[in-house]
């Protein structure tokens, strides 16, 4: 019904509203602790159910659900108990979650991100730079430089702010981004270019020599030649 002149008060959450997260959080939540699951004392979007010497791991993201177990029947159990209660598909074996790869294996699961590095690499066009093997400068600090030429400021930031959605994973970037991140209001040349240095360290290159190498010393002195910042 369509009434202009008056307003509903809705008495449940409502999709896209800011209370609608936690709404729906408290309605999982209780949903799987009546049926015997443990909340995770440190991370309360974790949910953990222990049966006969076995485990399952329910990690909840939203409206994202990834869950693994010791026993497979866990698991079968697990996915029928949600399908009674709410409306969800099954996307089978984990590949891909948050930004992240998986790839199970006997050995263990490998997580990476290839396919984010590759992503942000082709946004900035650096896909063709040459590789680096340490993040920043040792030799020169990096400091202010009000003389330097100006550099646009949202491109700047932009590539920060994917850099720093990396360092979960990488490390090993974390403080040459932090040092760069504290320039973003007075971005230089200088600057963008040891942005540009991080971007180099997390790519990588695969071409064909230009020359044929006629031993493994020679083949392995061109390969040094292109690693070399």
């Amino acid at each position: 019904l369509y009434y202009p002149n008056k307003v509903y008060k809705v008495v449940k959450a409502l999709y896209g509203l800011h209370e609608a997260p936690r709404a729906w959080y408290e309605t999982l939540a209780n949903y799987v602790l009546e049926n015997g699951f443990q909340r995770g004392k440190i991370d309360q979007t974790l949910f953990i159910k222990k049966k006969k010497g076995d485990i399952l791991l329910v990690q909840v993201y939203i409206d994202d659900i990834i869950f693994g177990s010791t026993n497979k029947d866990l698991c079968k159990a697990f996915e029928k108990l949600m399908k009674d209660k709410f409306q969800v598909s099954s996307m089978g074996e984990l590949t891909f979650f948050l930004g992240l790869q998986v790839k199970q294996k006997q050995d263990g699961i490998f997580i990476s991100r290839d396919t984010y590095v590759a992503r942000i690499l082709r946004k900035f066009g650096l896909t063709d730079g040459k590789s680096t093997s340490i993040p920043i400068d040792t030799e020169k600090p990096l400091l202010k430089d009000p003389d330097g030429e100006d550099v646009d400021v949202h491109t700047y930031r932009s590539m920060i702010g994917s850099l720093k959605y990396l360092t979960s994973l990488r490390p090993d970037i974390m403080f040459a981004g932090c040092a760069c991140a504290c320039f973003q209001l007075t971005s230089k040349s200088l600057h963008l270019h040891a942005v540009m240095r991080i971007f180099r360290l997390i790519s990588w290159q695969c071409k064909k020599q230009t020359i044929v190498a006629t031993s493994s010393t020679e083949a392995e002195y061109v390969v040094a030649t292109n690693c070399c910042a």
